[in-house]
């Protein structure tokens, strides 16, 4: 008789560990690393003001697209989800909806999150929600779970914020004065005076001007104003720019041009095509120019089509959950962007994501092209995001991220959420990457060194960050 394959339980002590060796790195060297979260979307206000959550759903559902995707897949009406129906009522089409979810890292983030914050180890589901619900909420009332004890408990150091260049920043510095041991750093985000074809861009102009107390009537006072906000978020602790795009704007202009077209813009005329790429990349390339002065890391989000339901949009507005993979050609215009940056001496750091999982080697083989010995890993193939963010698209980049770049100069995992409950996902990948490497050294791919080996997670877990970001 055949020997039978025992049966591992599910999330226990060794979840996504299949060799001993994976056990070892991950317990001796990555499972107690503090959490240093360079990209998210969390609420500035929420750590500031100690947020005491009034549901579950509260803290769990609301504003998370992941979800919501999940939930109209799986036929729940959108009263429940983004609707008038009560925080209980959508708990429990939640509830009903994880059970289809398997093989979604939903299924696995769902479970981590109810185990590791509030040490529930049953599974979520119709019979189970109300108890779970009843109990998750009886804790969510102390303090003990407040929104920056949530932190605290996951062992978050420094966490970046995602930030319009209008923003007061009140909140990162009130969270800065009253001595919190969470740095809250923000993050510059100017997509909103990129993008000149929006409808509302003037109106922005406008906030944007008011915000740096100038009166901006043209592309130059633009640039003024963005410095000035530049130097306003570096003086609140700033590291860090971000940029959400479909591909990177790199045609040709000259300025007189650009400035035309920007005046045209503010009288109300139309701008689109080839005339708002001239003005994308001008801009972009300025901008680039004050991030390489200042010394921050600059990151590029490339690839995703957004908003692509108009009835979603115009019910719920943007983040609604109905954004997907671009399919845009990225290559040509990424190497024509940095290129000109690192000819002239202005390539800040770098960090690339792409979304289409098509293009992860073009971007690996890209941040390898402009990499300069100013530091290690300058130029990062940034961790596998957005619906890449999965067991097989995580696994996927850290490949190709080894064949064709260096893994151990890697800055690590991020949670790119706007959820308090979202830390796990940083176990989640310490967990598979100890996995991969425990797999090669089973296979005799990689020698049998634990303390050269987890000295390697180690720095790709917490390390690198710390020293690339300088946090």
């Amino acid at each position: 008789m055949p020997a039978t394959i025992p049966i591992k339980p599910f999330l226990d002590d060794n979840f996504l560990l299949d060799n001993p060796t994976a056990e070892t790195l991950y317990h001796a060297h990555a499972k107690d690393l503090p959490i240093l979260d360079y990209h998210n979307h969390l609420s500035p206000a929420d750590i500031a003001t100690d947020r005491q959550f009034e549901s579950l759903t509260d803290i769990w559902l609301c504003g998370d697209h992941y979800k919501w995707r999940a939930m109209r897949a799986a036929g729940i009406p959108e009263q429940f989800i983004t609707g008038e129906a009560s925080d209980k009522e959508k708990f429990e089409k939640w509830a009903e909806t994880v059970p289809f979810t398997l093989r979604n890292p939903l299924f696995h983030w769902t479970h981590m999150e109810l185990r590791r914050y509030f040490g529930i180890t049953e599974l979520l589901n119709a019979k189970t929600a109300p108890g779970i619900y009843r109990h998750c909420n009886e804790l969510l009332r102390t303090p003990e779970f407040s929104a920056r004890n949530l932190l605290r408990r996951m062992k978050v150091e420094a966490l970046c914020t995602t930030d319009d260049p209008a923003d007061d920043l009140r909140h990162h510095r009130h969270a800065s004065e009253d001595g919190s041991e969470v740095k809250m750093l923000p993050t510059f985000r100017p997509d909103k005076a990129i993008f000149i074809e929006n409808e509302a861009f003037p109106s922005y102009i406008e906030t944007l001007g008011e915000a740096a107390g100038i009166n901006i009537q043209s592309f130059d006072d633009l640039l003024q104003t963005l410095k000035k906000r530049a130097d306003f978020f570096a003086a609140h602790g700033c590291k860090l720019a971000d940029h959400g795009l479909e591909q990177l704007p790199a045609e040709d202009y000259n300025l007189p041009t650009v400035d035309a077209i920007f005046k045209r813009k503010l009288a109300g005329q139309v701008v689109g095509g080839k005339e708002a790429g001239k003005y994308k990349s001008a801009l972009l390339y300025e901008l680039c120019k004050i991030y390489a002065e200042k010394g921050w890391v600059q990151q590029f989000h490339l690839g995703a089509l957004r908003n692509n339901n108009d009835r979603l949009l115009a019910q719920i507005g943007a983040d609604a959950g109905c954004d997907s993979i671009g399919d845009f050609p990225q290559a040509e215009a990424l190497a024509k962007f940095l290129d000109r940056l690192d000819r002239e001496g202005q390539l800040a750091k770098t960090i690339l994501y792409n979304l289409n999982p098509r293009d992860n080697e073009v971007f690996a083989t890209m941040a390898g092209n402009f990499q300069d010995g100013s530091t290690p890993g300058k130029m990062q193939y940034g961790a596998a995001w957005w619906f890449l963010d999965q067991l097989d698209g995580m696994e996927k980049h850290i490949n190709v991220l080894s064949n064709m770049g260096l893994l151990g100069t890697f800055v690590g995992m991020l949670t790119d959420s706007r959820s308090f409950l979202s830390f796990p996902r940083h176990e989640y990948f310490r967990r598979l990457l100890c996995n991969l490497i425990g797999r090669d050294v089973h296979d005799g791919k990689l020698p049998n060194d634990e303390a050269w080996l987890g000295q390697i997670v180690r720095n790709i877990c917490y390390f690198n960050a710390k020293n690339y970001f300088h946090f």
